[in-house]
């Protein structure tokens, strides 16, 4: 239940004065609807305004504000303006002009012969100084600045600064939940203060740091509650005895990394321990994340249990069975696969076989979380491509055992540290950032889309010696309106393609029946297609080792993840691999760090890094993705700068109090309830 003393600020914003059904249906476009909504609704700048004796003393363009005589009024006709003429101190003439419908009300907020403040921007309009749109400005004083605020129609700045400070009264005294070395190092306010400042004037910086650092240690708080109450909870714990994964070593061509050892043992220590295993494998482009995945579901075989991997797609599983299939021949381990497609009485036999024990490892689609589905010893799930899935879906796949099994959940994407923290706080982090030897680096160029001719000169070049190649557009289908400039479609393109390389082209994308996309994806597997015109649908999970030529087309409208994950998708045979990115004309700065970046470095976690600068958290991966985290506070450099300190100080905070029993724990409880994070408070309630 939350604090009573914490109610007023849940209330609904109509319980402020002046809030009729038309500006609360106006809030609501904003968010806001409750009080708590209305304070966190933050200024996105401040409206500067100098205050003069007279006009002579400004300039043309300039916003001022100033006392002025209201001489007459002129009501427009037609499209023309209302106009009030007024003059300053020295008999200077100007014009208030109000555009669009106007009632009697601006006769009486502008009667003639008074004596007024006006603020507005000068501007000369036919040799005349005009001021459009001019406000009632304080009658004295000096220079000032006004909030401005995100909008919707129907609501001004002046108006929501007059709702915030209805409402800041009604936050009540809050007991400080910040470190108290932190906050005296950092010279912050209290929370109280903080939100004053921020809504009274543009110099708050200290202020906003500390909103934001508010934002993000609710965060990394309900990550911790999570992680301490799943932690709380007894796992199995499997221990190996190496027989299996000693074979797999034995087996394999090469030796593993040493990032890979060192995941290997991470996770080794995971599963032999008393609590269920909760860790993300972070893997940069071809850095062995399969490997070290099958490592762990052989220990789990290894200790009487049985393993499950997921992957979001019907291509991306079976091709990481085809991959362990490879990798266990001869090993005594009972393979088995499960997806939506499978029906009748080949599904009955293979889930009669699971239930029985008879199947070691399962790998499958969305088809593991079926309700028909049984596991009588499940010990270890792996999830792959976990940003695809929700943690609904994670939980009910982990709820099919009668204990909490262990969970590796993996990304092909190197994230920032930083989001990693924010989207996957609960967890521990193994991070694959080396290259297994002997993988070659990709020569990246960067090609203007006016040398088409030559590029396809070279892709025909490339064919006749047998390799085959991709071709990514941004864009699936052409669209209604034909905008010039516009990327070419996958679909023109293909048909283009075509034209030139006939049967040898193939063409996939997210909108073809899963069945034709899998026979066009295997023909080019199989070699039957030699160039695969796409969209960003091959991003992951796509390993053709005779592809050596990556073209992306109006590259400057990928993101720089997107473009690194999608030149991953070469550079995996013996054969140098090329990666040509088309561009277009007239690119963005943005666009040109973006090229630049990607032409220079292979290094993912650094081109991460960099993606995160230039585009900001919430673009990072494209578009918003299952259970990624957006704030409202924080902004993108906040987050980078303050996000690691809210982590280190709510897991010291939860490890020293983990039911936040202390006065500084109880005070944490406000600061969840306050950032909304009800369903971490439940934790420590059992629920």
């Amino acid at each position: 239940m939350r604090p009573d003393r914490l109610n007023p600020l849940f209330q609904e914003v109509a319980s402020l004065k002046g809030v009729g059904p038309a500006a609360r249906r106006a809030l609501e476009k904003l968010g806001v609807v409750r009080i708590r909504d209305l304070l966190f609704h933050l200024p996105s700048g401040w409206r500067h305004t100098r205050r003069i004796g007279a006009l002579a003393d400004a300039a043309e363009g300039e916003r001022v504000a100033l006392a002025v005589r209201v001489v007459s009024h002129e009501p427009g006709r037609g499209r023309a303006p209302y106009r009030v003429l007024a003059e300053d101190v020295r008999g200077a003439g100007l014009l208030l002009a109000f555009f669009g419908r106007h009632g009697p009300g601006l006769a009486s907020r502008f009667p003639v012969g008074a004596t007024l403040a006006v603020a507005g921007q000068l501007d000369l309009y036919q040799g005349r100084l005009q001021m459009a749109h001019p406000e009632l400005a304080p009658a004295a004083g000096g220079d000032f600045a006004e909030a401005v605020y995100p909008l919707a129609a129907g609501l001004t700045s002046r108006r929501i600064a007059a709702l915030v400070a209805e409402a800041l009264p009604k936050l009540p005294a809050f007991a400080e939940w910040i470190e108290p070395g932190l906050l005296a190092s950092r010279q912050w306010p209290s929370f109280g203060e903080a939100l004053a400042a921020v809504h009274g004037g543009p110099q708050a910086g200290a202020a906003r740091d500390r909103l934001a650092y508010d934002e993000l240690l609710s965060s990394q708080l309900a990550w911790a509650l999570v992680r301490a109450r799943r932690r709380r909870k007894r796992g199995v714990p499997l221990p190996g005895d190496g027989r299996l994964t000693g074979a797999l070593l034995e087996s394999l061509p090469f030796r593993l990394t040493g990032a890979q050892a060192q995941a290997g043992a991470e996770i080794g220590g995971d599963l032999a321990g008393p609590h269920a295993m909760l860790r993300l494998l972070q893997g940069d482009v071809g850095a062995g994340k399969t490997v070290v995945a099958l490592l762990a579901l052989l220990t789990a075989v290894e200790a009487g249990a049985q393993g499950v991997l997921l992957a979001p797609t019907d291509l991306l599983a079976r091709q990481h069975l085809a991959t362990l299939e490879r990798l266990t021949a001869g090993l005594p381990v009972r393979l088995g696969f499960l997806s939506g497609r499978d029906k009748g009485k080949a599904r009955e036999r293979l889930l009669a076989r699971l239930a029985n024990g008879e199947i070691d490892l399962l790998v499958g689609t969305h088809a593991l979380f079926s309700a028909d589905v049984r596991y009588p010893r499940l010990g270890l799930a792996v999830i792959d491509e976990q940003h695809r899935f929700g943690v609904a879906q994670r939980l009910l796949l982990t709820e099919k055992a009668a204990q909490p099994p262990h969970l590796l959940v993996m990304t092909a994407t190197p994230i920032p540290r930083t989001l990693a923290l924010a989207n996957y706080g609960e967890m521990d982090i193994s991070r694959l950032a080396e290259r297994p030897p002997g993988r070659k680096p990709v020569d990246t160029r960067v090609v203007a889309l006016a040398r088409l001719d030559e590029v396809l000169d070279g892709v025909r070049r490339h064919l006749a010696a047998g390799r085959q190649a991709y071709w990514v557009c941004p864009l699936l289908a052409p669209s209604d309106e034909e905008v010039e400039g516009a990327p070419t479609p996958a679909v023109t393109r293909a048909e283009q393609l075509r034209q030139l390389f006939g049967d040898r082209v193939a063409l996939v994308h997210g909108r073809l029946k899963a069945s034709m996309r899998d026979r066009e994806m295997e023909r080019f597997q199989q070699g039957e297609a030699q160039l695969l015109v796409a969209t960003t649908v091959i991003e992951v999970g796509v390993d053709v080792p005779n592809a050596s030529l990556m073209v992306i087309e109006s590259a400057e409208r990928f993101g720089l993840a997107q473009l690194h994950q999608l030149r991953g998708r070469v550079g995996r045979g013996a054969e140098r691999s090329v990666c040509l990115l088309l561009r277009g004309e007239g690119l963005s700065e943005t666009a040109r760090a973006r090229l630049r970046m990607l032409r220079a470095s292979e290094d993912g976690f650094a081109i991460a890094e960099a993606d995160l600068k230039l585009r900001g958290a919430g673009e990072l991966l494209g578009t918003r993705q299952s259970g990624e985290q957006g704030f409202q506070l924080a902004s993108p450099e906040q987050v980078g700068q303050l996000l690691p300190l809210a982590h280190d100080d709510a897991r010291l905070l939860t490890e020293t109090d983990a039911e936040l029993q202390t006065p500084r724990g109880q005070a944490a409880r406000d600061l969840l309830y306050l950032f909304e994070q009800d369903a971490a408070v439940a934790n420590l309630r059992g629920g």
